[in-house]
């Protein structure tokens, strides 16, 4: 008698949550409300949009631009002219790649199990990606790439960068980096100018306005078309195809650029705050909404806010899965972060990492910082603000050759991630056209 009554409680219980999910089916006539919208005439917001993108062209004149502008050849021969010592340090980079000086991942693997490689499965459908940031001076990357051939190292196979467009524009450093990336077949994310630190809020200035940011990050106004203009300025001139994304308005705006045909690509930053898994949800679901018939989104990743822990993470991937957004959307989680100023140190996600890895599809591993007992222990460990300093500030204050020791303790983070990983049958993404060679 008890068990019918069980049987029949749980019966009712999952009737009723049954009858209020479907309270929560989007009807197709709301659909259609934004879809009508979208079209019509008179529509300022759509058709301001509109006119910035039609500066530049049509979709497919716009794509041809950009893959014209982006080619190595070309380049390479318009850094000559800015740069000709950075050509001289591409060609070594060349070089050492087509002569295979940089170690592969099985070579990798033999030097840190030894003869048991052999016989290990590393599940490469769960490849974590090496990232890391950021990568602010060509300089430093060059010196990451020539100690990664002496020490037989691997470079990583994902860098972000967050270093003002205008000025690297000027020094060469994003022709090289732009060509860099596409010798070493990595992938990386430029930061635009129209990010919130531009002026963007008249009320608001630095650290002693910072509680004024909380409420959004600095695309107010007209901004966001500013940031789309910035955009199609840089893919048009310089193929770069993927920016950091920081505000809702700007992420619609990227949506709709790649729903036109527009070759957009773009990550949201930590300072989105992605830090649930009904956030989470919300962000995929939009990206959906606005993905193009074969599925694919401008969305190619976002990093979730440091508060998260593995149930988020694993629960984000059900998200991601049912939406079928798995092989294109990339999770990106801190596993270090700079000493100073972002977050509460110690902090440190490796060993999390390690048990999310197996679990969890197309995920990278992002460092920020150093290993906690390398960093603290600097004369200048790493620094967040840093990131906001022009060239002409770092050379002034002499802090250069720290700034490239602290990119190098990256490095060294990268390496000891990519070991743990390796030591636990797991499998990463180091740069493709480097390591993973057949």
């Amino acid at each position: 008698m008890l068990k019918n009554d069980i049987k029949n409680r749980l019966f009712i219980e999952n009737k009723t949550l049954d009858d209020l999910k479907h309270k929560l089916v989007i009807d197709k006539k709301r659909l259609d409300e934004i879809n009508d919208f979208l079209m019509k005439p008179g529509n300022k917001i759509i058709g301001d949009f509109l006119k910035v993108v039609e500066k530049y062209g049509t979709p497919d004149e716009i794509n041809l631009k950009a893959r014209e502008s982006g080619k190595i050849e070309n380049l390479m021969t318009r850094l000559k002219e800015k740069n000709p010592s950075y050509v001289k340090d591409l060609e070594w980079l060349i070089e050492q790649r087509d002569e295979g000086a940089f170690i592969t991942v099985d070579e990798y693997r033999e030097k840190i199990l030894g003869d048991k490689a052999k016989n290990m499965d590393f599940n490469e459908d769960f490849a974590v990606t090496l990232e890391i940031s950021a990568c602010q001076y060509f300089p430093a990357f060059m010196k990451e790439a020539r100690q990664a051939v002496e020490k037989q190292e691997l470079m990583p196979g994902r860098f972000i960068r967050v270093r003002c467009m205008k000025e690297q524009e000027e020094d060469g450093d994003l022709l090289a980096m732009a060509a860099a990336m596409q010798i070493i077949g990595a992938s990386w994310c430029e930061t635009l100018d129209t990010r919130g630190t531009d002026g963007s809020n008249i009320h608001l200035g630095g650290p002693d306005t910072i509680t004024g940011y909380f409420g959004g990050v600095g695309e107010p106004n007209d901004y966001p078309l500013k940031w789309v203009d910035e955009f199609l300025y840089y893919y048009t001139n310089y193929g770069v195809k993927q920016v950091l994304n920081i505000n809702p308005g700007t992420i619609l705006l990227g949506y709709l650029m790649h729903k036109l045909g527009i070759d957009v690509e773009f990550k949201i930053s930590v300072y989105m705050g992605n830090d649930n898994p009904y956030a989470v949800f919300w962000t995929l679901m939009a990206a959906r909404l606005f993905s193009r018939e074969d599925s694919s989104t401008s969305l190619i990743g976002f990093n979730f806010s440091n508060s998260v822990n593995n149930t988020t993470i694993e629960l984000s991937s059900e998200i991601r899965k049912s939406l079928g957004l798995e092989d294109f959307v990339r999770f990106e989680h801190h596993i270090l972060e700079t000493w100073k100023s972002i977050v509460i140190q110690p902090y440190d996600r490796r060993e999390e990492l390690l048990e999310l890895a197996s679990k969890v599809k197309n995920i990278s591993a992002k460092h920020e910082g150093g290993e906690v007992d390398v960093d603290s222990k600097r004369e200048h460990p790493t620094d967040i603000l840093d990131y906001f300093l022009s060239k002409s500030e770092i050379e002034e204050k002499s802090l250069m050759p720290a700034l490239v020791q602290n990119y190098m303790d990256k490095h060294a983070a990268i390496n000891n991630t990519a070991r743990a990983l390796t030591e636990n049958g797991l499998s990463f993404i180091a740069a493709p056209l480097l390591h993973h060679r057949r």
